[in-house]
């Protein structure tokens, strides 16, 4: 039997990723989007009554956890590809990562609520500095860490090479 697809037998190349540039870009897309999405959850459990300590800690740790887990698939597949690996590796290195990107951020927030003057908009910035510090921290980690993606090798010279 003759194969009629042209790609039969080729086998897929892993995917690159779109270098530093690019990754920031759509790490800064995905970010947002997964922003809008804390900051609404956030939100909305503050407007179901979790606004008093220590109920907006937890609307705070559950915005977080929704939050940062839809970034997590959504880099993995659009940002990071490069450096896609599977295994308790990178699921190890995720869980510690946002083990303490959740504390920085639920800190974060609680002592902007303690810091910052009483307003209407105290909440919002808490959550903005916390959501922002958490970020940082998420995208140099998530880059060289979680993602890091193999080094190049160059290719070795044998001693009838070098003739």
């Amino acid at each position: 039997m003759v194969a009629t697809d042209p790609k039969a037998g080729v086998t897929a190349a892993a995917p690159s990723s779109p270098g530093l540039l690019g990754q920031l870009i759509r790490f800064g897309l995905i970010g947002g989007f997964c922003a809008l999405v804390d900051f609404g959850v956030y939100q909305g459990l503050r407007a179901l009554g979790m606004d008093a300590t220590p109920w907006v800690d937890i609307a705070r740790a559950l915005s977080f956890i929704v939050g940062t887990t839809t970034a997590f698939f959504l880099n993995r597949k659009f940002t990071f590809a490069g450096g896609r690996q599977e295994g308790a590796r990178q699921i190890g290195s995720f869980v510690l990562l946002y083990a303490v990107t959740f504390l920085v951020a639920v800190g974060v927030n609680r002592t902007m609520l303690h810091v910052l003057p009483e307003s209407d908009w105290k909440a919002t910035l808490g959550w903005v500095v916390s959501q922002a510090t958490a970020t940082v921290i998420n995208f140099v980690m998530l880059k060289w860490v979680v993602f890091r993606e193999p080094r190049a090798t160059s290719p070795v010279l044998t001693s009838t090479e070098e003739n």
